[in-house]
């Protein structure tokens, strides 16, 4: 079962809650699933008790009580269980995994992209300043996936903008990094910026034009495009907006202490398991992979968890996000991939087969992410 399918589940327990006259409320447009977070359990998990509180005049314990039953019930459910003040903590029965795969297979470089955005246009300011131009740049994109339009303003670097105009329109950001300018130097057009706060300015909705937000990340304490296309984004983008970046030739090094390597690596090691499967007759298959299987859950929740990211970078104006979670799924790959492909005089099986298919989903995942952050993913490396 795919987050989508138990969105509907979920959503589908709440109408028959209401039907049953256990519920007076409206049943929502969308219920939210995610990884459970720090005290959960489960596969996901959903406060869709918590959002239907105050409609239902109870507590939120009381209505995850009522929605409880309900979702156990439901095909593919093994267990629900209720942490905090009314979460509700999912365990999926048998093919959680291979639905999941099955998804990824089908929609690619689509799959996390959603329509939360959908319709919008989504106005971005930003200072003439090397890291605000990528991060922009980067948000073009993610804000796509959930089917907004971003529309990228300079502000102008040596004055305030007068009250109540709009501020200058300029094309959206498409900074190529081996063409950039120096952090701290402006276009030749625009006068010299003036000296940068130490700290960002966290994103945050214009006062005269709330629509808009306005991005200041700390800048680069230097330029960081020696470190080539690649690695300059990384070091642009992984930081939260309010950290500094560190501008330094580790970005480069191939060594697991470096985060873009392995993310890189993990990449390139999905497509070395494909063809070393190819090699032995063997092709990926949807199916699941047993709980005891080194990094296998790990796997699969960084791989159920993607959308979510997605969009919460694009609500959040975050691309560090996204950059984390794929440190996060390639980790978890590096340590499942050494279980996919059979040892020594051994034969392809079903159960590797299903753990090609998992990590050739979780590739996808990982050059889909790299391509939103600008970033390319070699088959080498």
């Amino acid at each position: 079962m795919t987050p989508v399918e138990l969105s509907r589940t979920v959503l589908r327990a709440v109408r028959r809650a209401v039907d049953e006259g256990e519920l007076s409320v409206v049943v929502p447009v969308r219920a939210v699933v995610t990884p459970p977070g720090p005290g959960g359990c489960g596969d996901y998990a959903t406060n869709i008790a918590l959002q239907l509180a105050r409609s239902a005049g109870r507590p939120a314990r009381q209505v995850a009580e009522i929605l409880r039953p309900h979702l156990t019930r439901s095909e593919g459910v093994a267990d629900v269980a209720i942490t905090g003040p009314g979460f509700l903590n999912i365990r999926l029965g048998g093919g959680a995994g291979a639905s999941l795969v099955r998804e990824i297979q089908r929609r690619r470089d689509a799959y996390g992209h959603g329509d939360i955005l959908a319709g919008q246009i989504v106005p971005l300011r930003i200072p003439y300043d090397i890291r605000a131009e990528v991060v922009a740049d980067t948000l073009v994109r993610i804000l796509a996936t959930q089917g907004g339009h971003a529309e990228v303003h300079h502000i102008h670097p040596s004055r305030a903008e007068p009250a109540g105009t709009e501020p200058s329109r300029t094309e959206p950001a498409g900074t190529d990094l081996s063409q950039a300018k120096t952090t701290g130097n402006a276009p030749s057009h625009a006068e010299p910026p003036r000296t940068k706060a130490p700290h960002a300015d966290p994103p945050r909705p214009d006062r005269l034009h709330p629509q808009i937000t306005t991005l200041r990340p700390t800048p680069a304490p230097e330029d960081p495009t020696a470190l080539g296309p690649d690695a300059a984004r990384w070091a642009l983008l992984h930081p939260a907006a309010h950290d500094r970046p560190r501008i330094s030739a580790d970005h480069l090094l191939q060594r697991e202490s470096n985060p873009l390597f392995r993310v890189r690596y993990a990449h390139a090691r999905t497509r070395a398991l494909t063809r070393n499967a190819a090699a032995l007759g063997c092709t990926g298959d949807p199916g699941d992979v047993p709980e005891d299987v080194p990094g296998g859950d790990e796997l699969v929740g960084a791989l159920a968890g993607y959308p979510a990211v997605l969009t919460q970078a694009a609500l959040h104006r975050a691309p560090d996000r996204l950059a984390r979670h794929l440190v996060t799924t390639a980790d978890a790959l590096l340590a499942f991939q050494h279980t996919v492909l059979p040892l020594g005089d051994e034969k392809p099986s079903a159960a590797h087969r299903a753990r090609l298919a998992l990590a050739e989903a979780a590739g996808t995942v990982l050059a889909g992410g790299l391509s939103l952050l600008g970033i390319s993913a070699p088959d080498y490396l």
